[in-house]
């Protein structure tokens, strides 16, 4: 099978549309995990992915009277662009099937791909939905169906980029890490690998919880799963396809699982490095690299990743900065409980001693105990339960949050609420200049007298920090609290007659 494969790869016909892309040194990234690392740049083909390649290599191959009778595809993401830029160099005309949930921007980019030769039909929810109204339009209208993973060329257009990494970098490799959805990227790499270089180790990674292909080769034969999860779009198969399938089992030596916050903090190491920001799917490889040198201690190995896609949606980028430090091990969160009596916050505080604070939020709840929802800067793996250990023991009950999807997708934006016991309460908002201490040197400010009802603070890493307090200030040291304001030197705003803190929080 291979030999066939190798055959096809070596006539397969992508470079009227695609380009050979960058073979380039991660520098940040190799120092960091001691071992030489490539990033295969997929993500600066034309339509910011590999998919390209495989579309237009399929379409190249077709006959003159399939073209005339036109293509149909069922995407709704990058295999879409590569069709659409594939029918419009082939001046052939394409049928695009996209569920009615596809974002306008991507439809406006496959419109915009292939001009007057492509026609977008939006049906159902779901790809399934798309996937299956495509098969009936090609039965209907004889046109010639353009798969997204699972056929011959199109798996040989994807392995083009095995063929030009091999003659971009001559000297040993260890192993090439790529992602996996239907599987056809890495059936077409692995092929000419195996057939060239078998020493390499060809090794796919995919999410926890879109993890077909590395269920079907455990099994044997192909798995269905009933969900995938949605955040790697581009790899979120439920079932891979006949042909990859079939090849995986041949030419992949491995295949790890890395989950969200991991994919994260790999766009990060990526942008670091490049300055370029990939979609999660065309980082999933790079978090799989990570996780292989940290499970086998590798050093002055060279590995090659596949950076396949960068097709980002903008929204998502608070997220994948959010999550980022903690998938680098980089930040511990923990739920504190701590007595309601006068100094006890103050006490806490001076545990945290000079680790940098990301995130604190606090609200009074009731006569007996406050509690805590705080996030701390750590250097490595293992330190969130270390820190835990030191709030126990000095007497705070503490869980550790860190790997809680609850509490980093929900919980840390939603801490607080109204209150009874707050009582001569007034809310201000507070800007500092962002330095280590500096959140100390505020608390520090601050009258023994004046108890703290409401806090929150976020360090983004910008330069400025920014806090929102509620202090419960007796009438009585309405002098002493405006000095106080005066003597902090920070921009400050009272908010206490904000009308959204006076229906959700007062």
């Amino acid at each position: 099978m291979q030999n066939d494969y190798l055959r096809k790869i070596l006539n397969a016909k992508v470079y009227d549309v695609a380009r050979e892309t960058e073979l380039e040194h991660a520098q940040h990234l190799s120092t960091r995990l001691n071992n030489n690392i490539l990033l295969k740049r997929e993500d600066n083909q034309p339509v910011f992915s590999f998919k390209l390649r495989g579309a237009y290599n399929k379409m190249a191959h077709l006959s003159k009277d399939q073209l005339a009778k036109g293509v149909i595809a069922a995407s709704a993401g990058n295999h879409a662009q590569g069709v659409a830029m594939g029918a419009a160099k082939l001046e052939c005309l394409a049928t695009i099937v996209m569920p009615t949930t596809t974002p306008q921007v991507k439809i406006d980019a496959v419109k915009d791909r292939g001009g007057k030769w492509v026609k977008v039909v939006l049906f159902g929810e779901s790809y399934n939905d798309a996937y299956d109204h495509a098969l009936q339009l090609e039965e209907k209208h004889k046109l010639t169906f353009v798969h997204p993973f699972d056929d011959p060329d199109v798996i040989a257009g994807q392995g083009t980029i095995a063929m030009e990494i091999l003659r971009q970098y001559q000297g040993p490799i260890e192993a090439i890490f790529v992602a996996i959805g239907g599987g056809g990227l890495i059936a077409g790499i692995g092929s000419y690998i195996k057939a060239i270089r078998p020493e390499i180790k060809v090794i796919g990674v995919q999410t926890v919880d879109s993890d077909a292909m590395k269920r079907s080769i455990e099994a044997g034969k192909r798995v269905t799963l009933k969900d995938v999860g949605l955040f790697s779009d581009g790899t979120a198969v439920k079932l891979v396809g006949k042909e990859t399938f079939k090849i995986c089992q041949e030419v992949v030596d491995e295949i790890i699982t890395v989950d969200t916050d991991a994919i994260c903090a790999a766009i990060n190491d990526v942008f670091t490095d490049t300055r370029s920001i990939l979609e999660p799917a065309g980082a999933l490889s790079i978090a799989g690299l990570k996780a292989y040198v940290a499970k086998n201690k590798c050093t002055g190995k060279t590995f090659i990743s596949i950076a396949c896609g960068a097709n980002m949606n903008f929204s998502r980028l608070r997220f994948v900065a959010e999550r980022a430090d903690v998938g680098e091990s980089k930040e511990a969160v923990f739920a504190i409980t701590i007595p309601e009596e006068r100094g006890s916050f103050k006490r806490f505080c001076s545990l945290i001693g000079t680790r940098n604070v990301t995130e604190f939020n606090y609200r009074i709840s009731d006569a007996k105990h406050a509690y805590i929802f705080i996030g701390i800067s750590t250097q490595k793996q293992g330190d969130s339960a270390h820190i835990a250990k030191e709030f126990i023991k000095s007497g705070f009950d503490t869980i550790d949050l860190t790997t809680d999807e609850l509490a980093k997708s929900h919980l840390r934006h939603m801490v607080g609420g109204r209150s009874t016991l707050a009582d001569d309460e007034l809310l201000y908002r507070f800007e500092f200049p962002e330095r280590p201490g500096a959140l100390m040197n505020f608390l520090n400010a601050m009258s023994p007298h004046w108890n703290i009802s409401l806090f929150h603070y976020r360090n983004h890493g910008a330069d400025y920090g920014k806090i929102l307090v509620g202090l419960q200030v007796p009438k009585k040291n309405n002098k002493e609290f405006k000095d106080f304001l005066k003597g902090t030197g920070y921009r400050y705003w009272d908010e206490s007659e904000h009308p959204a803190y006076q229906l959700f929080l007062k």
